[in-house]
């Protein structure tokens, strides 16, 4: 299966799921980078969407837990909307979905 994947500091590149999904994960750490996090856990989880229309037309499944202190005094879609943001043109194609846990080192 081969897939678009934006590779960070560079433009777009063709890829196979391997190092495109590493590409991919490292995309993304780079550009939450800029919420400040004390810690990043991001899972693949496209293996289990196999078969769905997201993952034909090459969407990769995520699910991510960020600490952050820039959460602090911000609602849960107010912190959605940052990582969105901070993800920029990667939710528009490549991400098809991310399950978010954004939390403040205080929720610990």
């Amino acid at each position: 299966m081969r897939r678009r994947v934006a590779r960070p500091g560079a433009g777009e590149a063709r890829g196979n799921r391997g190092p495109a999904l590493m590409d991919l994960s490292a995309a993304i750490r780079e550009r939450l980078a800029e919420l400040q996090p004390q810690s990043i856990e991001l899972l693949d989880e496209s293996g289990l969407h196999a078969g769905h229309p997201g993952a034909t037309a090459g969407g990769s499944h995520f699910r991510l837990t960020i600490v952050s202190p820039r959460f602090a005094g911000r609602d849960k879609v107010a912190r959605h909307r940052m990582i969105y943001a901070a993800l920029g043109p990667l939710m528009q194609r490549e991400i098809h979905a991310l399950a978010i846990r954004a939390l403040t080192p205080d929720e610990l």
